[in-house]
């Protein structure tokens, strides 16, 4: 049984391969780029070199010479020449120091010490005097006066309270010479040693 197809429906089966056949060339082509790669450029002209003779000579005799390829290498004079070797060797150090090439040079000059490095023990034996006496570790906080014109001071020493009149001594060491509504004078009886107390308000 034939199957009648319309003039619009061969317009879609034609349009249809067409764009099928596109789609299958644009396949294809990107695979081969893909996976084949871009094809090399071709090689840049080179310009032509003249053939040496002897070149020609080994080919037609079928002798194969090595290329020798241009580079820095071929700038370089391997020639030795004694003219400037000797020039370099009779070359002179001038310069105003010591020459550390060579062992015939002058040692350096050390300059001599003018002072004693460490000082002299005669100095550390000199007599400093004896030591400064301590400071009176007491604190004048108060007095008492009497009516008859005695006084009496309150001291502090530590935790220690002492109540004392002139002439009294205090934690077996102080000896309490004057005592002034605002000073007191105290006597160091070890050192022998007299001084005044502020009064010292809490």
């Amino acid at each position: 049984m034939a199957l009648k197809v319309g003039s619009e429906d061969k317009k879609k089966v034609v349009l249809a391969g067409v764009l099928g056949a596109v789609v299958l060339v644009l396949l294809v082509r990107f695979l081969v780029d893909f996976f084949g790669g871009s094809p090399a450029p071709p090689p840049a002209p080179s310009a032509a070199r003249p053939t040496p003779p002897a070149a020609v000579a080994r080919a037609t005799t079928g002798e194969h010479a090595a290329t020798k390829l241009p580079g820095a290498g071929g700038n370089l004079d391997p020639t030795l020449h004694p003219e400037w070797m000797a020039q370099a060797e009779s070359l002179e150090y001038t310069g105003t120091g010591r020459n550390i090439f060579s062992q015939f040079s002058a040692p350096p000059v050390i300059e001599r010490v003018h002072a004693p490095i460490r000082p002299s023990q005669r100095a550390a034996q000199l007599p400093q005097g004896p030591p400064p006496p301590p400071p009176i570790d007491l604190k004048f906080f108060g007095y008492e006066a009497h009516k008859d014109g005695t006084r009496k001071a309150f001291l502090l020493h530590g935790d220690d309270v002492f109540i004392a009149s002139e002439g009294d001594v205090v934690d077996h060491r102080y000896r309490v010479l004057k005592i002034n509504p605002f000073s007191v004078e105290i006597e160091d009886i070890p050192y022998h040693n007299a001084q005044p107390l502020p009064l010292t308000q809490n």
